[in-house]
């Protein structure tokens, strides 16, 4: 067994992957606590599936280190898959069996059974919404229904680290807000998930960090406002409050804030753009001056909008 350091759930260091000169996962370090959604990101052929190989122990890496909750998945695959949920892209189950029946199977593989296993599926099955369906044959299902069994396939185990591999792919919007609500309810039971996924909307939705791999390399990683800001403002917060012109005298005070960096109106709509997010300074300033508590907010950004920004500087 491993000593994972600071207690992170997933951890890599300088991990590569190697086949011939081809390297599909070129020096990772990650470093996931408990309870993250983590998002990995990247076109085919970027090294994502090839990072989850390694992570399940299916894959032994050619230098560089991993560990799952302290274990080594190249030495330990059993010990890992114990407390490891892995829902692959193009999910098995047994057509010819109930949704039940496919559950009970992973359930005593885990070492559950009795009434034990019984109130466990039944739970399951009501969150994921298919309690009226536990005793219908799989291979009459959709895919939607398919792919929320996957989720209660994970859960049954109750895992530390969850792996979702497209998790979402072909599923109408209504079915795609379940899966997101489950791998929200997820987290909420401190399980890490990391979902490998194409569907940035749906990741930014659920996801508290992101990783951004091309070529097997990791361009980037951390909060998606995080990278949106370094990406796009060269690390600057832009506050945005719902008045279109401010006093001269409320901007030059609230020019006197260390790390205020200017006051700009735009269209209905004054933006204060700041080293730091000065939410709080500003508050107090504006109050000061004219009495009032002005709403605001900090610049948000969109996933895709840094996804492709990443890759055309790349």
């Amino acid at each position: 067994m491993e000593i994972m350091s600071n207690n992170f759930v997933i951890e890599t260091h300088n991990l590569t992957k190697a086949y011939g000169k081809f390297v599909a996962v070129d020096s990772l370090n990650l470093q996931l606590p408990e309870g993250e959604v983590f998002g990995l990101l990247g076109p085919n052929g970027a090294g994502k599936t090839t990072t989850i190989l390694m992570l399940m122990g299916f894959s032994e890496p050619t230098s560089g280190t991993v560990s799952v909750i302290g274990y080594n998945p190249a030495r330990e695959p059993i010990k890992v898959k114990k407390v490891v949920g892995y829902m692959p892209e193009k999910i098995g189950f047994y057509d010819d069996l109930t949704a039940r029946e496919n559950l009970e199977y992973t359930g005593r593989l885990n070492g559950l059974s009795g009434s034990l296993l019984k109130d466990k599926i039944d739970g399951l099955l009501e969150v994921i919404g298919l309690k009226d369906k536990g005793d219908q044959m799989v291979g009459k299902f959709s895919h939607g229904m398919k792919q929320r069994l996957g989720i209660a396939d994970v859960m049954i185990k109750d895992p530390r680290v969850a792996i979702l591999d497209e998790p979402t792919s072909g599923i109408d919007p209504e079915g795609t807000d379940q899966i997101l609500n489950l791998i929200t309810e997820m987290a909420k039971r401190k399980v890490t998930v990391l979902i490998s996924s194409h569907q940035l909307h749906q990741v930014q939705k659920v996801c508290t960090q992101v990783g951004i791999f091309s070529k097997g390399r990791m361009l980037a990683s951390g909060p998606v406002d995080k990278l949106g800001r370094e990406m796009l403002r060269e690390g600057q917060f832009n506050i945005i409050m719902p008045v279109a012109q401010l006093a001269d005298k409320v901007s030059e005070e609230i020019m006197k804030i260390p790390g205020v960096i200017s006051v700009e109106c735009v269209g209905d709509s004054t933006v204060v753009k700041a080293e730091d997010n000065l939410e709080k300074e500003l508050e107090q300033v504006i109050l000061k001056c004219t009495g009032l508590k002005i709403q605001m907010k900090v610049e948000e950004f969109e996933l895709e909008e840094v996804y492709m920004k990443y890759f055309r500087e790349s």
